[in-house]
């Protein structure tokens, strides 16, 4: 991982210096942040599908924006979960949105240990930051609109996993850019999962930059809802990102494994 000097995505670190994150204790705990204002050198490989080394993460997109990802210790996390998981036992924890009934659920299945909703309650911000063997799990809170047009704010958060030293964000149903303050928050992310519908979020241009901000390794694209709609966003990326599509849903990354440049990693979903 490290900066794209080739690609115009590197951002100084004195940037993200001057850039007021959470917490020390967060900071300290958290190898996104702890890596935030550092230049780490990219690691040259590929992408395999193996099963899971210690060093490993499984992800599979189960489709919408629900990806499950799974930890080499068998900690299961399903993201904007509005019911459905994908096949395997029923998550250990699972993130929700609520800018539309699509990425949440009211009735989680009583299984689920851990239950982490992404909009705010009782004029508060939704706060979490879970320890599960060898999962670390934390959000950094966003608005979202309403079709009134009003803006509620703290209403949707992006969820960083953080497993096998690799930073993994979803940016949940991302309403608008990210701030420096918002991205010095967010740290620095190996895989970003993008919502690329294009106007229900935001539009191609605006996701663009959002990904451009946050300098991932790997852009996993979803809530696309058809080929159409990805086809645009991946022509408007232009040359600055490879793209790869896979036939698979699955896939397994680890840190030695990121790409040297940027990548866009297409798995088959909607």
């Amino acid at each position: 991982m490290g900066c794209y000097r080739n690609a115009g995505l590197c951002i100084l670190g004195l940037f993200f210096a001057n850039v007021m994150i959470q917490s020390p204790a967060q900071a300290a705990a958290s190898r996104c942040l702890a890596l935030a204002g550092l230049d780490v050198p990219v690691i040259r490989a590929s992408l395999h599908n193996t099963a899971l080394q210690a060093n490993e993460v499984g992800l599979t997109f189960v489709g919408h924006s629900t990806f499950r990802i799974e930890s080499p210790k068998g900690i299961v996390v399903a993201t904007d979960f509005a019911g459905l998981a994908g096949d395997g036992p029923v998550p250990d924890v699972v993130t929700m949105n609520h800018a539309h009934e699509t990425h949440f659920t009211n009735v989680p299945d009583p299984a689920i240990k851990h239950v982490l909703r992404g909009w705010g309650e009782a004029g508060k911000p939704a706060d979490h930051n879970l320890t599960l063997e060898d999962v670390y799990i934390r959000n950094v809170p966003t608005n979202i609109r309403h079709w009134s047009g009003a803006t509620e704010r703290d209403g949707n958060s992006v969820f960083i996993i953080e497993v096998s030293g690799l930073c993994i964000g979803h940016l949940g149903h991302l309403h608008h850019q990210l701030t420096p303050q918002h991205i010095g928050w967010i740290g620095r992310l190996d895989v970003v999962l993008v919502p690329v519908d294009g106007s229900y979020t935001l539009d191609h241009t605006a996701m663009i930059q959002v990904v451009k901000d946050l300098r991932a390794s790997i852009v996993i694209p979803m809530h696309f809802f058809g080929p159409s709609t990805l086809a645009a966003f991946i022509a408007k990326l232009g040359k600055e990102f490879e793209v790869e599509i896979s036939d698979k849903p699955s896939v397994t990354i680890s840190e030695a494994t990121l790409p040297a440049s940027p990548k866009v990693l297409v798995l088959p979903g909607f």
